[in-house]
């Protein structure tokens, strides 16, 4: 894990104090890498790259920016997990100088070219010069764990692990008014936009290539929903354990001790038991809570049930609203603009924590996506079932889970209830695509805060059917469309959180579960055998509660991270929050009414997040673009 970031001008001339601004870069990434830093320029100061490191594989020989006698260079963020079976592969061809997994890379272009990205299992974000080409070839793994931004300017791509280290190349920051509508939708963004104009993100499963002055972005990657019907829940559920176990031996790959965090749900706590049964040595684990306000917002009893039957050290931190008004600037900071709910926030607490114990850290992120767990999914396939009964069409390939089968589970909907009331006065029995957009947008509870008439033309609605309806996911399972767009919006945005907030303490955060392997199986598995008769997760839990006691199975109380943010508004940190929005420059703000915002406060519900996502731009506004001035001043030191 490690921090990189680049130069290239595309007309191949002299980039103006081209080693200047790679160490102004490296200067701006420090946090994520500090155990040490290199920088490598072209002779012709056409391109180069920086890099921060943080040292897990080949402690010794692993330094970056790497180059070989071919002529190639890279500077390369994250993880090659089968490194050691590509080295095997690669031996008779390569003349290999480290044991790093970077020179596998190397390695690997050679023979393969871009299709080298096929090979690799891993996190991973890289930025590689072929001189031999004159080609610039950067690519990102398949689900986007590890980021790359980019800009141009003046015919300049800069690159980087995190926006921060771009700033100072921008002439004017403003807001990219899509991606802000897409945040305000959803506290997301969709495609490959940022909400810094002129910034975009290389997505996920993609490439770009500069090659004769043209740059070029294409796809190497995707997942396609074709469900195997042929087969016996028995047959996916050993053949996933097989899978899980697989990639658990390949993210304990480490030269430095590894730990987890575990919050008490499934998917953390079967990755830290499987952590600890695979390796044997100690495997210290990680939670945060909420201890002074109430057992709603403290998993913590599930964590030590967990931690007792494997034998792993527990590290508990207790979160306080003076932890949030000392730190929540930073977590703005680290995420370089605001992204998912206000999980990010304990989560940088728990990585601090973290951080005094081990470099190395595993965590439960995607099996919610991927197996479907999240408690909305019920809710929009019940009112489908409804629908298909009242229709006579249940037995039209489209269900496959019948409103009968389903209620024994509804008692999962018991917290949900306003919820349930505001979606069906909605649209009932709508297109599937409207009713879970419906499910999921959050900009019908905002009104005067927004000056709507600032922003252009655009529907987040648009966006959101393409990825809904996708190609890739076919018309069968309207479980399926649902998990298959938090895949590809919702996780992004998790794993930006999981990548920053872990990064702002130097150390790696891993995420076992999203694994192509594992993706792609899950991919043909029907919606009745991840979801049979309305039971979230039911393979992944069958698949691993030999690992799990007894309690955190029988759990109905799923939290996912719950913080009593607004509670805390309306109290301790009223003050505190009322200073932020009141400021000159957040009053003049051209999208956000911030006095609008102040008088909402005390009108939030326990769970509201609309408070926190404007109060989270507010902040990212005063990080950023009222101290744009301080970034582009770091070139003139």
């Amino acid at each position: 894990m490690c921090g990189i970031s680049g130069g290239f001008n595309l007309n191949q001339s002299k980039i103006f104090r081209l080693k200047k601004n790679v160490e102004v870069m490296n200067l701006l990434q420090h946090h994520r890498g500090p155990d040490g830093e290199g920088i490598w320029i072209h002779p012709k100061e056409n391109v180069g790259f920086g890099h921060k490191r943080l040292a897990i594989i080949d402690l010794q020989s692993g330094k970056q920016p790497m180059s070989n006698e071919a002529g190639c260079t890279i500077t390369f963020n994250g993880e090659i997990y089968n490194y050691i079976e590509l080295r095997k592969e690669l031996q008779n061809d390569y003349s290999f100088r480290t044991h790093s997994d970077t020179e596998v890379i190397l390695a690997a272009y050679l023979k393969w070219g871009v299709d080298c990205l096929k090979h690799f299992r891993g996190m991973f974000a890289f930025a590689l010069w072929d001189e031999k080409n004159k080609r610039l070839f950067c690519g990102r793994d398949q689900f986007g764990i590890k980021p790359f931004y980019y800009t141009i300017v003046e015919d300049t791509l800069y690159f980087a692990s995190e926006i921060k280290a771009l700033l100072p190349f921008i002439p004017k920051l403003e807001i990219e008014d899509t991606a802000l509508r897409d945040y305000l939708t959803f506290q997301l963004y969709l495609g490959h936009k940022t909400p810094f104009k002129g910034v975009n993100e290389l997505k996920a499963a993609h490439y770009l290539l500069i090659e004769n002055g043209k740059l070029n972005f294409n796809k190497y990657w995707e997942v396609y929903y074709t469900q195997d019907w042929t087969r016996s829940h028995k047959y996916f559920q050993e053949n996933l354990r097989s899978l899980i176990d697989e990639s658990i031996d390949l993210h304990l790959r480490s030269d430095v001790p590894l730990g987890a965090y575990v919050s008490g749900g499934i998917d953390s706590s079967s990755i830290a038991a499987l952590a600890k049964r695979h390796t044997g040595k100690d495997v210290c684990a990680f939670i945060g809570k909420f201890a002074n306000e109430g057992e709603l917002f403290d998993e913590s009893p599930y964590a030590r049930s967990v931690c007792k039957m494997h034998g792993m050290e527990l590290h508990e931190r207790n979160i306080t609203s003076v932890d949030f008004q000392n730190k929540i600037e930073k977590v703005i900071y680290h995420l370089d603009f605001p992204v998912a709910g206000p999980g990010s926030f304990p989560q940088y607490c728990v990585s601090e924590l973290a951080s005094k114990h081990r470099k190395v850290v595993l965590g439960g992120q995607g099996g919610d996506e991927i197996f479907g767990g999240y408690t909305r999914y019920l809710l929009a396939y019940f009112e489908q079932c409804i629908k298909g009964a009242i229709e006579g069409t249940l037995n039209n390939g489209n269900f496959v889970v019948s409103y009968n089968s389903i209620i024994p589970n509804l008692g999962a909907l018991a917290n949900y209830k306003p919820l349930i009331k505001d979606f069906f006065s909605k649209g009932l029995f709508g297109p599937m695509d409207s009713r879970y957009f419906q499910l999921i947008n959050r900009s019908p509870t905002l009104g005067e805060e927004i000056n709507w008439n600032e922003f252009s033309e655009y529907e987040p609605f648009d966006s959101f059917k393409k990825i809904f309806n996708g190609e890739n996911v076919g018309k069968e399972s309207y479980f399926d469309k649902m998990t298959h767009f938090d895949f590809k919006t919702l996780l992004p945005g998790l794993l930006q959180v999981e990548d920053r907030m872990s990064m702002a303490h130097g150390i790696e955060s891993r995420v076992p579960l999203i694994e192509p392997k594992i993706v792609e199986f899950a991919a043909t598995m029907p919606a009745d055998i991840k979801f049979k008769d309305g039971t979230l997760k039911l393979i992944y839990t069958n698949a691993i509660k030999d690992l799990l006691p007894q309690d955190i199975l029988d759990r109905k109380n799923k939290m996912g991270f719950p913080v009593p943010l607004n509670q805390w508004m309306k109290g301790d940190l009223k003050s505190f929050v009322f200073d932020i929005m009141s400021s000159k420059a957040a009053k003049e703000r051209r999208y956000i009414s911030n006095k609008r915002v102040m008088e909402e406060i005390d009108n939030q519900s326990q769970f509201d997040r609309k408070i926190w996502g404007l109060l989270s731009l507010e902040i990212w506004q005063r990080e950023f673009f009222d101290k744009h001035h301080k970034f582009k001043e770091l070139l003139n030191t």
